[in-house]
């Protein structure tokens, strides 16, 4: 999609530490020059992700004794890999720059240093180095980016990351102001919110449970659909004048001391009197009549059999006043790309595992933003409403931050969209194991079938072959396996979902396993061994594309082109090259290594041609979405390609690959050859969960023009 340089930030912004002043020289300078201790082998004082792609390296450095190492294998989780930093904005000055050193070995994405500056709204100022597309092998040099330090900024994020695949190290970090080390500027008091004042929960939510019962998840379920609401639509919450997270702590202990649903409805209505009388709003909010997508699901507000007259009363007359001024306290809208920030939403990474209070908050959290932020909550499947209820008690009485994770991994699941995961957490998800078979094992036809190998060595340690069934592990059938590890796989159709399970159902401890296998029509067994995923070559047969250059004749008559090598410089070139023939074959059964959306797109029209519309979340009216009925379009440019367009897609197609796809086949006479895509069109928005945890939702709906 468009706009990936904030995604981008936003994904790198979620994986910070605690923020830290930067007046302090000897320990900020330590820090970004990497010479700091190094607990568990990753840069001190930085946040990193994913788990195991980032290590400090003593054999190449640029100076001292340390450097970052970040590594991107080809089956390394989520869309990027770095280093991260958040300080506090509490300096003066006119311009922020941040120098460094950086070496690159065989990235196919690209490399960049980035800066982000956070206020009331999110991106405030930004930079990243994307337009200078910084990729292959490049020896130890020198770059610099630099942003306006804006007057009304709290917190600056900032931080070296790769995308792709490949190998970046980074030393001798600078952060100047004004071209002086940020900690020499002068200082500037940043005013604190509720967060820096309110601090009765900060060593956890003091709620243990070791059963609930039905009365209690019932009341459990009100709480969290009344909490949710309060969230975004009591004046004194929207306007950053409650600790919401403890408020609910707070609260909890008498919903889960009531005897009966009345009980719990009165200690709900004893709560929310006790948050005060917000100011009457001047003037209200209304609701858009045209152009609405969804309008908030609120008929429970009025419903007898769910809450009594007096808890009713009060949440409707807190939505009736609820102010026109679209001011969110714990989200933003960011500037441009529309995506829902959710900001001031603690993470609580010291979470002790069986706080049931935090757990619990975990689901609240993401289950109201579904609830209200979420564009594609019409067509979840089922009620959202018997999630909460069901996921509960699960969560609620999880032991072991093992089992926490695997059932907000199966809450996050019921979403179905490919890219809402908890990816800070997969190697949680089922199977677990440190080793896995060194072979590629792709789904075809619902069967599990063994694509490639991931070492030269592979075929014949392992004793498969390319085209073998896997039909049981450790004599287990696997259709009895996808049963126990589906709840757990959240992706929007079942293509992208044994995508995911084929990627990952041979990991497990390291050692001999039992295979059993269909070769031709034999049934057969095997015993192979798992070995660790360092050396192997995991990218065999993740894409689907073929081998060799971006661009070729494959004859006189058809063109191919594939969006996995493309190159934005040269796109006119590989057009040039295509004229005269019948057809251009477009391979996108890949990720595209550059945003060739427009560039590409706009000499396949030859006319102004609309291809998309999306939707926007209304502040003021949380749970409305309204379609934006200013279309993306394409413009025609040269040079022109005359033939017909056929895109190849299948299940690897996902994110930027379907949005490609979506504007390319409205060339003229344009038709989509393949498979079921990944169901995972747009820009995403980070969800920070208590535990250190982060999921994500896409942030709007797309109308395709075609």
């Amino acid at each position: 999609m468009a706009r990936y340089s904030l995604v981008l930030a936003c994904a790198l912004a979620a994986l910070v530490c605690r923020a830290q002043s930067p007046n302090q020289p000897s320990n900020l300078a330590a820090i970004l020059s990497f010479e700091t201790d190094h607990p568990g082998g990753a840069p001190g004082g930085w946040g990193s992700n994913p788990p195991g792609s980032v290590h400090v390296d003593d054999r190449i450095v640029h100076g001292g004794k340390w450097s970052a190492r970040i590594e991107r294998p080809q089956d390394t989780s989520g869309g990027l890999s770095g280093i991260t930093k958040v300080v506090p904005m509490d300096f003066q000055g006119k311009r922020l720059e941040m120098r460094g050193f950086l070496r690159t070995e065989e990235v196919t994405g690209f490399v960049g240093m980035w800066m982000r500056e956070d206020g009331e709204r999110s991106g405030m100022e930004f930079d990243n180095m994307q337009n200078r597309q910084l990729k292959g092998t490049h020896d130890w040099q020198e770059y610099s980016i630099s942003i306006p330090v804006n007057a009304e900024a709290k917190q600056l994020f900032f931080g070296v990351f790769v995308t792709g695949t490949g190998k970046v190290w980074a030393d001798d970090l600078q952060l100047l102001v004004d071209g002086k080390p940020v900690w020499e500027a002068p200082r500037r008091e940043i005013p604190k919110t509720v967060l820096d004042t309110d601090h009765e929960f900060d060593a956890g939510s003091g709620i243990a449970l070791t059963e609930l019962t039905p009365v209690q998840i019932e009341n459990l379920a009100t709480l969290g659909k009344v909490w949710g609401f309060l969230k975004y639509h009591h004046p004194l919450v929207t306007g950053g004048q409650r600790h919401w997270d403890y408020d609910l702590f707070r609260a909890m202990p008498a919903v889960l001391a009531a005897p009966d649903r009345a009980a719990a409805n009165a200690a709900l209505v004893k709560w929310i009197d006790g948050l005060g009388v917000p100011e009457a709003c001047k003037p209200c909010a209304t609701m858009e009549t045209g152009a609405t997508h969804l309008r908030p699901a609120l008929e429970w507000l009025g419903d007898p059999t769910f809450l009594n007259p007096d808890l009713s009363r009060r949440l409707r007359a807190i939505y009736t006043n609820r102010p026109a001024n679209g001011k969110q306290f714990y989200l933003s809208l960011m500037p441009g790309a529309g995506n829902p920030e959710f900001r001031h939403e603690l993470t609580y990474t010291n979470m002790k595992p069986g706080d049931a209070g935090l757990q619990i908050l975990a689901a609240y959290r993401f289950w109201n933003i579904i609830e209200y932020w979420y564009p594609y909550r019409d067509v979840l499947g089922e009620k959202w409403d018997d999630v909460l209820r069901q996921s509960i008690p699960k969560i609620a009485l999880a032991k072991t931050a093992e089992g926490y994770q695997r059932e907000l991994m199966a809450l996050i699941a019921r979403v179905h969209d490919t890219h809402a995961n908890l990816w800070s957490s997969l190697n949680a998800r089922p199977p677990v194991g440190a080793c896995r078979l060194p072979v590629n094992v792709r789904f075809v036809e619902n069967r599990p079938v063994v694509t490639g190998f991931a070492s030269a060595e592979a075929e014949k340690a392992t004793g498969l072959k390319t085209g073998d069934i896997i039909t049981d592990l450790d004599g287990v059938p696997v259709s009895r396996l996808l049963e126990t590890w589906t709840p757990y796989y959240a992706d929007s159709n079942d293509a992208a979902r044994l995508r995911d399970i084929g990627s990952a159902m041979t990991r497990g401890a390291c050692g001999e396993t039992k295979l059993g296998i269909r070769r031709e029509s034999q049934q057969l067994s095997l015993t192979a061994s798992r070995v660790p995923p360092a050396g192997l070559n995991l990218s065999a047969g993740s894409t689907h594309d073929l081998p060799g250059e971006t661009f070729r004749r494959l004859s006189d008559d058809v063109a191919y082109l594939k969006l996995s090598s493309i190159k934005i410089a040269d796109v006119r070139r590989y057009i040039d090259a295509a004229a005269g023939t019948k057809g251009l074959v477009i391979d996108i059964r890949n990720y595209p290594s550059e945003f060739v959306v427009f560039v590409l797109g706009q000499l396949l029209v030859d006319r102004p041609t609309p291809f998309a519309t999306f939707t926007r979340g209304d502040l003021s009216n949380p749970g409305a979405f309204h379609w934006d009925w200013q279309p993306t379009i394409l413009t025609p440019q040269w040079p022109h390609y005359s033939g017909k367009v056929v895109i190849l897609v299948d299940e690897v197609s996902q994110s930027q690959a379907e949005y490609t796809t979506m504007a390319f086949r409205t060339a003229p006479g344009a038709k989509v050859v393949g498979s079921t895509t990944a169901g995972a069109d747009g820009n995403v928005s980070q969800i920070p969960l208590p535990g250190g945890l982060r999921s994500m939702i896409l942030k709007a709906a797309v109308l395709s023009f075609l």
